[in-house]
């Protein structure tokens, strides 16, 4: 942090550094504290056990000002959520106030995601805002889960919220309330959602209220200031550490779900001494599929990225924004114009994150893994009961593999880096719904190949216990794998597929259709790119993998150069693989 005391004017702040280190570890405690409350107090899987939401605080204008440990692609893009607040309603905001959106062309991101933004005020003084955003399991349209990547215009997607008051100086606006009662198939669900995420903007209120007291507003206003330009200090300290010059990357997404033609995602970054500019410029114009992406999601996506990149001592705040420009074309999968559907826009921020990290990869290799598994897969299967006739709806969200790092390998069962999510317990969804989970494990040989290999996809398999249940799935990497770094092989690409025991038949990665009872749905997902030359792997690590099912013999000899001693046994012939791999290199050499 800069030392301005000596040209600061008389009347200013004196920023004391152990008073801004509690009130930064104050911050981050009130947010995820806020977290805590979403998932002890919300009703549906996807908030309370998959964990999809994230919260925030802001100062009095609008700023980030501390990040919870919750879904990151949600909270870059909760500066243009709050720029749409503050410009419609600055001048009649007043304490008691609560705000909701989800219209995506109104600063928000896709329908199931409620923002929802509570003023604080001391007084009749404006003093920041709590914000928490949620993905609600339903906001109705013509699917259940309203995700589907399908849809081909917005107005199919379900209920759009623009920026509204949801309470007016405490005050309830029970139409607004009824309105979204009526309009979702589980309303229970999300009415207990919304409640939940406006009891961690209350948390968030009291809190910030009771470091007001304590401090003062004058000189919280002066640490919070520090606080923004100490994240933008330590981000242009970072920036200013790399090459400058021009990176470019592209990924691709493997269709629509209308046409399968490979979607190129077009990255390059410029760094020019502190600073950089991410342009997606070359990346694909927006889609009839709903996967289109907003330029705030895009925007969001960008920056979770250059942040992995960047130290651990960066704070997740706004100042961390202003060394970085983002740019995408108009009227394209990043940047797209109404009515374009945006339901399943966070596949397309999942192979922004890819593209970035792509390029970054050739900025600070030691600090960037290879591709992940490409984004949690989404099943969705909705339906009603025969008996009573309530309906249910399960978003399932699996997480699978990161990718091969320059040290270490990749890991399985976790969130992608761009959530930090949870895989829904089996117990949990079999007590729920109408379903049994027959499968639910590792899939071996999966990884990208590497000297550090990436992690192995999950495999999920489902039987439908209900008549007549709408099935949807959005799934990605079935043509172009997760890209392998400096020598990595690719992970194994995904695959879907309808009644694998009886009747096989091979589904797309974005698919929508009506199934019936014992039904059975499986999904293998990709695994995770490898890191470095795989025939520099260490024969110990790959011994390791054997014993644990991870990967197998053919495996092992067809991507290591491995040679076993005689027999089935997994016993390495330490000597004939080192022949063997001086074989292959120089193969390769020639190559």
């Amino acid at each position: 942090m800069t030392d301005n005391k000596a040209s600061a004017p008389a009347d200013a702040v004196t920023i004391d550094p152990i008073t801004f280190a509690v009130l930064k570890s104050a911050l981050d405690t009130i947010v995820d504290e806020m977290a805590g409350t979403v998932m002890r107090t919300a009703r549906s899987p996807i908030v309370r056990d998959v964990l999809d939401y994230s919260a925030t605080l802001c100062d009095r204008n609008g700023l980030i000002l501390s990040q919870a440990k919750t879904v990151a692609l949600h909270l870059g893009a909760v500066p243009d959520a709050m720029d749409v607040i503050v410009d419609r309603f600055a001048d009649s905001v007043r304490p008691g106030d609560v705000f909701i959106l989800n219209d995506p062309y109104a600063g928000g991101m896709h329908l199931p995601d409620i923002f929802m933004v509570k003023p604080i005020f001391a007084g009749e003084t404006l003093e920041g805002y709590a914000v928490v955003v949620a993905h609600h399991c339903d906001m109705g349209g013509r699917v259940p889960g309203s995700n589907a990547a399908d849809s081909t215009e917005i107005y199919q997607e379900g209920l759009r919220i623009p920026p509204s008051r949801l309470y007016t100086a405490g005050e309830p606006n029970t139409t607004l309330y009824d309105i979204i009662r009526t309009n979702v198939r589980v309303p229970d669900l999300v009415m207990g959602d919304l409640d939940a995420q406006l009891a961690a903007c209350t948390i968030g209120e009291r809190e910030i209220l009771r470091l007001l007291a304590r401090h003062g507003a004058r000189d919280l206003h002066a640490y919070f200031d520090a606080l923004l330009d100490y994240g933008e200090e330590l981000t242009r300290a970072g920036i200013a550490a790399w090459p400058d010059g021009t990176y470019r990357f592209t990924d691709h997404i493997d269709g629509d779900g209308f046409t399968t033609e490979p979607i190129p995602i077009c990255c390059a970054i410029t760094v020019a001494g502190d600073s950089l500019v991410v342009d997606f410029e070359g990346s694909s114009p927006q889609v009839r599929g709903a996967i289109n992406a907003t330029f705030s999601f895009t925007k969001s996506s960008a920056y979770l990225s250059i942040r992995c990149a960047l130290s651990q001592e960066v704070p997740n705040n706004a100042g961390v924004y202003r060394a970085i420009t983002v740019r995408a074309p108009a009227h394209s999968i990043l940047n797209p114009d109404m009515p374009a559907p945006v339901a399943a826009r966070a596949l397309t921020g999942y192979r922004v994150v890819d593209a970035v990290l792509g390029a970054l990869a050739q900025i600070a290799p030691e600090r960037i893994m290879a591709a992940g598994e490409g984004g949690n897969t989404v099943i969705a299967i909705g339906g009603y009961d025969r008996e009573t006739a309530e309906p249910f709806i399960l978003v399932d969200m699996i997480n699978g593999a990161w990718g091969g790092r320059w040290n270490k390998d990749g890991v399985e069962g976790i969130t992608n880096p761009a959530q930090n999510m949870s895989n829904l317990p089996i117990e949990t969804l079999e007590a729920r719904y109408p379903l049994r989970m027959e499968e639910y494990a590792l899939r071996p040989d999966s990884c990208g190949a590497g000297k550090f290999r990436g992690g192995i996809g999950l495999t999920r398999q489902y039987r439908i216990l209900a008549d007549d249940t709408i099935l949807q799935v959005r799934a990605d990497r079935t043509a172009t794998l997760p890209y392998g770094l400096f020598g990595g092989g690719p992970g194994a690409p995904s695959r879907n597929v309808l009644n694998p025991d009886t009747a096989p038949e091979a589904l797309p990665g974005k698919v929508t259709r009506v199934v019936g009872r014992d039904t059975v749905i499986r999904h293998e997902q990709a695994g995770a790119g490898g890191y470095g030359d795989p025939l520099d792997r260490d024969l110990d690590a790959i011994a390791s993998d054997l014993r644990n099912g991870k990967v197998s013999r053919d495996y092992a000899a067809a991507r290591h150069g491995v040679v076993f001693a005689d027999g089935d046994t997994q016993a390495i012939d330490e000597t004939a693989t080192g022949t063997r791999r001086a074989g292959l290199k120089a193969e390769q050499a020639k190559r």
